[in-house]
């Protein structure tokens, strides 16, 4: 995620959208299959999202976003679908953290304002998500910087392997 400007069509989902929403239990044999279970991500939620996500659209939810179980590969199959970020009003705290450590922008704002297939700019730098379609600014609470730094170096996985163990930013 090196890179500090994102952008893409906004995906609505409304409030407590659930691990079992995001990979549903059903498909519970694909978890050793990680890129077919993401072509199924968020399925039960809206059946075309997977089929029809560009690459760096932006799933944007409203409140409590990945309340559940503590399922990692939630997040890891929506970034392997290929989203930008998850952008929603608050998340669940396991969710947030999982999708950090697997590399994956998580967003928290006010997204009332965000329309469908909106076009969206998220600038990471700012903490600003700007809707290009309304003209809208919405700032975003900002990452701290060790969770900028695992993300850039793309997850915590990666981070460790990097750095030979766990690194906070200098500065």
């Amino acid at each position: 995620m090196s890179e500090e400007l994102l952008r893409g069509k906004a995906w609505l989902f409304g409030d407590d959208i659930s691990t079992d929403h995001i990979a549903p239990g059903r498909l519970f044999h694909l978890r050793t299959d990680l890129p077919e279970l993401a072509k199924h991500v968020l399925e039960d939620a809206r059946p075309e999202f997977a089929a029809s996500l560009a690459p760096g659209d932006f799933v944007v939810g409203r409140r409590n976003f990945g309340l559940g179980s503590s399922r990692e590969h939630a997040p890891r199959i929506i970034k392997l679908a290929g989203a930008g970020a998850v952008i929603a009003q608050s998340f669940a705290r396991i969710f947030f953290r999982n999708a950090i450590n697997v590399g994956l922008p998580v967003l928290q704002c006010d997204t009332s304002g965000i329309g469908e297939q909106d076009d969206l700019e998220v600038v990471l730098i700012a903490g600003e998500v700007r809707d290009l379609t309304s003209g809208a600014v919405i700032p975003f609470v900002p990452l701290p910087p060790v969770m900028v730094t695992i993300l850039n170096d793309g997850g915590l996985v990666a981070h460790v392997k990097k750095h030979g163990g766990f690194a906070l930013p200098q500065g």
